[in-house]
């Protein structure tokens, strides 16, 4: 090898000049490294650690523990409580999903529009979301003890007439409409934002061609919509399967287990009957079903595109 050819290697041994673009690609990387390690820490080594609990008999108090293998998930699919927790789960979650969805969409379309004061009742709309869950929970409970029922019986509406957490059927929906009160703050804002990016110019185009406003809105709002609808129902469905606090600031549960969810049965396992592991395994199963829910939601919307019928 000739001296010529030798000298005209670049030197790779040395560090990147600052401001070059391998520098700048250096630094952005330890920026997310504090990120990364609160991620690892706070979410990724809890959940192998559940995996593994969830094959023992741990009580969360002993240091002691056995393997039992998959004997906690088969006492699972055999234990009437929590199939009919996860029937309820499942039936709040389809329930909270179309509800989020329609609600929030229709408040978008609304918000969206010129109208005056636009800026104050977004504003204003979003409050709720600030609110932690608990908080609510504790609030519309006095609302349905104390001030619903006066204004079912001034209207002569039985359903109103009385709590509607103290009836079996009615518990259902009251749950739910203090969810779907705080849950609808977000969706409808990321919606708003995801109107307010759709060019003008392709509502004008198909203006032309002879759409009216249900194809406009079915050809080039929704694909458009998309990407943030995947977001709102991963999420919803993710706070319907997990619903907890909501139900125990409300009913507890009741009345006569109607309201029972799989949280608040995790929460009594664990903390009230010392069945930590089992509690667990429980959890295990609900993030399966949250995993599988959200796999086919964004497997079945990632090829719609703006334009599609």
């Amino acid at each position: 090898m000739s001296a010529k050819t030798a000298t005209a290697r670049p030197d790779t041994s040395r560090p990147p000049k600052k401001g070059s673009l391998h520098h700048v690609v250096q630094v952005h990387y330890l920026f997310t490294l504090p990120v990364l390690i609160m991620y690892l820490v706070f979410f990724i080594v809890p959940m192998f650690m559940g995996v593994f609990y969830s094959f023992t008999d741990w009580s969360g108090l002993s240091s002691q523990y056995s393997f039992v293998g998959f004997d906690n998930y088969q006492k699972i699919f055999q234990d009437k409580d929590f199939t009919s927790a996860l029937i309820f789960n499942l039936k709040y979650a389809v329930a909270l999903v179309l509800g989020t969805l329609i609600i929030s969409l229709i408040l978008a379309l609304l918000m969206n529009q010129k109208i005056p004061f636009r800026t104050g009742f977004r504003s204003i709309f979003f409050f709720p979301a600030v609110l932690s869950g608990i908080t609510v929970g504790l609030i519309w409970n006095e609302l349905f003890l104390k001030v619903v029922p006066v204004f079912g019986q001034a209207l002569g509406i039985d359903v109103l007439s009385k709590s509607m957490l103290g009836n079996a059927t009615t518990a259902f929906w009251a749950i739910l409409i203090v969810n779907l009160w705080q849950g609808c703050a977000t969706p409808t804002v990321l919606l708003i934002a995801g109107l307010q990016s759709v060019p003008k110019d392709l509502y004008e185009a198909a203006t032309i061609d002879g759409a009216n406003a249900w194809q406009r809105f079915k050809a080039i709002t929704v694909p458009f919509l998309l990407p943030i609808i995947n977001i709102v129902i991963i999420t919803t469905t993710k706070g319907g399967l997990t619903i907890f606090d909501y139900i125990k600031a409300l009913t507890d549960g009741g009345p006569a287990k109607a309201t029972r969810a799989v949280g608040l049965l995790i929460y009594n396992d664990a903390m009230q009957g010392g069945k930590f592991s089992y509690a667990v395994a429980e959890s295990m199963i609900l993030f399966i079903l949250v995993a599988i829910v959200s796999f086919f939601t964004i497997k079945g919307t990632s090829n719609k595109e703006a334009g599609d019928a």
